[in-house]
């Protein structure tokens, strides 16, 4: 067997055993790590205090989990891609280089370039980075509201009533936040087309590289 076509099958199996286990990420879901005590044991609230805080926080399990997953999702992801754009950006000009009469060489030159090129352009029509950076940060913010309030209500107001306001107040803003990141990041129809022009550009220069 050719020495191309065996470089060949071994890049084609790292990248799809690496993909593994992105694959795995993006069709689970991930649970929520356990929170510690929380606001019905705190020593800072009243009942009635306690019980609305409380279904405050259970309102926001499901966004919470919908926010870690999402995170962990586009964080899998981006570094997948990160590392095989990286390695194709230095394998591919040697590959042109070392490219013979062999079809098996210039099969692992368009194989390498394609990959790398489908990674570009979903990580860039989908906004991977920007999307896992504003679900991560959204998750931060509102757990750092959330351990603020239980240890140092004080910081919110004076009193417990004006505390727990302004504590919805901070939660709503955040989930408003993570909102509009994520809507200013779906792709558009200009990064679709852009994805295709793209596409069709890496497609022209594998043309050229094969034609020389």
């Amino acid at each position: 067997m050719s020495p191309w076509a065996i470089a060949l099958i071994i890049y084609s199996s790292l990248a799809l055993l690496s993909f593994l286990p992105v694959l795995r990420v993006l069709v689970r879901w991930v649970d929520l790590n356990p929170g510690g005590p929380s606001f019905d044991q705190s020593p800072h609230f009243s009942d009635d205090g306690k019980l609305l805080l409380a279904q405050n926080f259970e309102r926001m399990q499901g966004t919470l989990k919908f926010w870690k997953t999402q995170a962990e999702r586009y964080r899998t992801f981006h570094i997948y891609s990160l590392a095989w754009i990286s390695l194709s950006t230095v394998g591919v000009p040697l590959l042109a280089q070392a490219t013979t009469e062999d079809p098996w060489s210039k099969w692992l030159l368009t194989v390498v370039a394609t990959h790398s090129a489908v990674l570009l352009a979903v990580s860039r029509a989908f906004r991977v980075e920007a999307h896992y950076k504003a679900f991560r940060s959204g998750e931060s913010e509102f757990y750092d509201l959330y351990r603020r309030m239980l240890d140092r209500p004080r910081v919110f107001g004076p009193d417990q009533h004006e505390q727990i306001d302004r504590y919805f107040e901070n939660v709503e803003t955040v989930r408003r936040v993570v909102r509009s990141a994520e809507t200013d990041n779906f792709p558009s129809v200009e990064d679709a087309q852009g994805t295709a022009v793209l596409r069709t550009d890496s497609q022209s220069s594998q043309s050229g590289t094969r034609q020389q």
